[in-house]
């Protein structure tokens, strides 16, 4: 993988001289080949504030010139999944796309946290790439990247291979730099809780791609006879994976799953059985780090045709209830493209409630990008039910979260993601504020238990016996 500078301390504009910061605009978009300098942890926080305003980019239940967004939140607790949609990403016609499944007591904020951050990062590195291009006199990776459109040059071979080797360097070194801010982070512990990603970028006819965990992305695309055919475009990362349970348990932790869901494995330390991490790779759950969970992330590169019509990016709780081939005729089938992720949700809901009415159904979120760049129109768009309110809050009701996550000063509060031993009786003693409308609940202490409580999968079991003891970093 190779070293990889951090990008904790700079920011994604460039500094004036007198310290004071651009415009928010700015965000990274239009200045590469400019000399980057060094800031401090309060400037960069200054700038990251600025997220939510830049423009084209959507974090909320909504749409954009080429996508729609939905998310819902589940009967496990606080929405843990995160999202977001950046058009002009750099520069025009290139759009990144991310859904994020957090897990654990801090998984809602490690997931914002990634979602702000991610692409940040990405950002940033794909800027210095393509700035030690112009430097040697070689054409920069974005022109290479519209020439493999053409698909005409008889260097194809070579400049893909370099296209794709400058595209992986900056996907492994944006989730390098990630887990390792998310170690430092002042404001919530990772130790036990965690987030998966899986991340696109568009530009063009190429498609890029990063993923960790088991959010996945399918693509939608019509056969010879005009039918809709589902590929899958992303491995679900799962520690009974032969590569990953061989890593796992070389690093000497431990992979079974219990014997009350035997279909789901799960990583767990070598001295205790907990967490059992329901995935093999994750940003954050740094106590399994040194036991063979990673952040590295598979990467990918397609070139799309005239027959693919979209892309949906989703976390396991629309993959647990619904199949790839399904996911595709729900969109596709959508009364509109602008509510087609709603459309997908509603239907996981069903799902959940038909396949599962004993459990707790999961958080749900969906990214559906076209890929012809085309959406409905704002009247077809308000028939659907919508809103301009609809565009600025969650649909569960969710108030906006800062940024950094700073809301709200977290606890162990009980999320269901990670069970408590007494569900009805464990009330009362420590407030813990809520999003929305709902009533703040407490918990008693930090009692955590594996199987107790109705629920299908859990991403983690329990939290170790010694987390209760460790400092919030």
């Amino acid at each position: 993988m190779g070293g990889c500078v951090s990008t904790s301390s700079r920011s994604t504009c460039s500094s004036r001289s007198n310290g004071e910061t651009r415009s928010p605009p700015c965000m990274g978009l239009g200045y590469r080949g400019q000399k980057r300098t060094k800031r401090t942890y309060s400037e960069r926080h200054v700038a990251l504030q600025h997220l939510p305003s830049v423009p084209n980019r959507i974090f909320m239940n909504g749409k954009s010139q080429t996508s729609c967004i939905f998310t819902q939140q589940g009967r496990k607790g606080i929405n843990q999944d995160a999202m977001v949609v950046w058009e002009d990403f750099m520069e025009e016609d290139m759009t990144f796309c991310g859904i994020f499944d957090g897990h654990g007591p801090y998984g809602h904020l490690v997931a914002r946290k990634v979602r702000d951050m991610l692409p940040v990062k990405l950002q940033s590195f794909l800027q210095s790439c393509n700035s030690k291009q112009n430097e040697s006199g070689l054409t920069c990776f974005i022109g290479n990247a519209r020439k493999t459109d053409a698909g005409n040059c008889e260097d194809d071979g070579p400049a893909e291979d370099r296209l794709n080797s400058l595209w992986r360097e900056a996907f492994l070194k944006s989730y390098k730099a990630m887990d390792k801010e998310l170690r430092s982070h002042p404001h919530f512990d990772c130790f036990c809780s965690g987030s998966t990603a899986v991340t696109i970028v568009k530009q063009g006819l190429n498609l890029f791609m990063g993923y960790i965990g088991d959010s996945r992305a399918v693509l939608g695309s019509k056969d010879s006879d005009d039918s809709m055919v589902a590929t899958q475009l992303s491995v679900d990362m799962k520690p009974d994976l032969p590569r990953e349970a061989e890593r796992i348990k070389r690093c000497k932790g431990r992979v079974f799953a219990l014997q009350d869901e035997p279909e789901v494995s799960r990583v767990w330390l070598p001295f205790d059985d907990a967490p059992g991490l329901a995935m093999a790779r994750a940003f954050g759950d740094f106590c399994l780090k040194e036991y063979g969970v990673i952040s590295i992330p598979e990467f990918s590169h397609r070139v799309l045709t005239e027959r693919d019509q979209f892309v949906v990016l989703a976390s396991d709780g629309v993959w647990d209830v619904l199949s790839n081939e399904e996911v595709v005729e729900i969109v596709a089938s959508a009364p509109s493209r602008s509510s087609a992720a709603r459309f997908l949700v509603d239907a996981a809901a069903r799902e959940w409630k038909l396949k599962y009415p004993t459990s707790k159904m999961d958080d749900c979120a969906v990214v559906c990008l076209f890929l012809d760049g085309k959406m409905d129109t704002e009247s077809d768009y308000e028939e659907q039910g919508y809103s301009s309110a609809t565009l600025q809050k969650n649909h569960s009701g969710n108030a906006l979260e800062s940024d950094d996550g700073q809301k709200a000063e977290p606890s162990l509060q009980r999320n269901f993601t990670v069970r408590s031993s007494e569900e009805n009786n464990n009330y009362g003693k420590i407030p813990v504020e809520s999003e929305g409308n709902v009533e703040p609940v407490a918990v008693e202490d930090q009692d955590w238990s594996g199987l107790e409580g109705v629920t299908r999968v859990n991403s983690l079991v329990q939290l170790p016996r010694f987390s209760e003891e460790r400092p919030v970093l």
